[in-house]
């Protein structure tokens, strides 16, 4: 997995464009109001989702697999952001306490087991008070039941990723035992962009 996103971004480069996604910016306007200053960011990327908290002032620390991804993301943000190289099955890298953490489109390419050590990682780095925010693609994206099956709402697509569909009901089942308050289906994308279906989840400590 590591030589497909290293690979992806290569060739591909900044492929999701420099804008961040409509809900990143909402989560960093909801955590200025809150009051929040440090900000966790597993599947940093190349910083597109970093950039409303980036100019929000906050202290924002990534986690990425992919080198290229963070030279990228040094390019769009500045020398000065702060990006752990390596996976997040591998968490933690700090002893940091977090305010906040935002992971969009990340944990549904994780098996059962690293969903599990991902959402209990992110949950010991979260402080009390602290919120959470997942994003994570629905049943009800075209791609649901396309590919290989791997198991129960998991399957291979034809580039070799692996992909699990959350419903209501997985939600609860993974998202219930890390302080879940709300999960609530969105559209994401465009601006030119195509549009799929993601769930919101926001847990607090």
């Amino acid at each position: 997995m590591t030589e497909f996103w290293e690979n992806a971004f290569q060739e591909k480069k900044m492929m999701w464009g420099e804008d961040p996604t409509t809900l990143a910016i909402e989560i960093a306007d909801i955590f200025k109001q809150l009051g929040f200053r440090k900000v966790l960011i597993p599947g940093f990327g190349y910083g597109r989702n970093a950039r409303p908290f980036h100019e929000r002032g906050f202290e924002v620390t990534g986690v990425e697999i992919s080198s290229t991804a963070i030279k990228l993301a040094h390019e769009l943000l500045g020398g000065d952001i702060r990006v752990f190289h390596g996976s997040v099955a591998d968490l933690p890298f700090d002893e940091e306490i977090y305010d906040g953490i935002f992971c969009h489109a990340l944990i549904h390419l994780l098996d059962a087991d690293q969903r599990k050590k991902l959402l209990s990682d992110c949950y010991r780095q979260l402080r009390h008070g602290g919120r959470m925010v997942f994003t994570t693609i629905t049943k009800d994206a075209s791609t649901y039941g396309v590919g290989e099956k791997l198991g129960t709402d998991r399957y291979r697509t034809q580039h070799g990723v692996d992909l699990y569909f959350y419903d209501a009901d997985s939600i609860k089942a993974e998202f219930g035992e890390v302080g879940l308050i709300e999960a609530t289906k969105i559209d994401e994308g465009g601006n030119g962009k195509p549009t799929t279906k993601f769930w919101k989840i926001v847990c607090q400590r």
